[in-house]
This record gives structure tokens, C-alpha cells and sequence, in this order.
């Protein structure tokens, strides 16, 4: 992890990652939904 402006912070708190990975979990469980959506739309043509 780098030093400076606009980087993430090197040591995270327990309660931080939690978050950190539902919100992860969350964007991957959109983009798959969007994956699946894209699946039944090339499978109609």
C-alpha cells in the first residue's frame, strides 16, 4: 500500500474490513446480475 493522498490507509480496523468486504460482496452480486441479464439477452437473438 502506498503513501500520500488519496490511498487507502495501510492498517484497517476489524469492523472496517467487514464493511469493506459486504460492500464488495454487494458489487459482486450486482454485476452478476448483470451478467445473467446480458446471458438471456444474447440467448433471444
Amino acid at each position: 500500500m502506498g503513501h500520500g493522498c488519496c490511498t487507502y490507509r495501510q492498517f484497517i480496523t476489524k469492523d472496517e474490513k467487514i464493511e469493506m468486504l459486504k460492500e464488495y460482496k454487494e458489487y459482486l452480486e450486482k454485476e452478476s446480475k448483470g451478467v445473467e441479464e446480458r446471458i438471456k439477452e444474447l440467448e433471444k437473438n
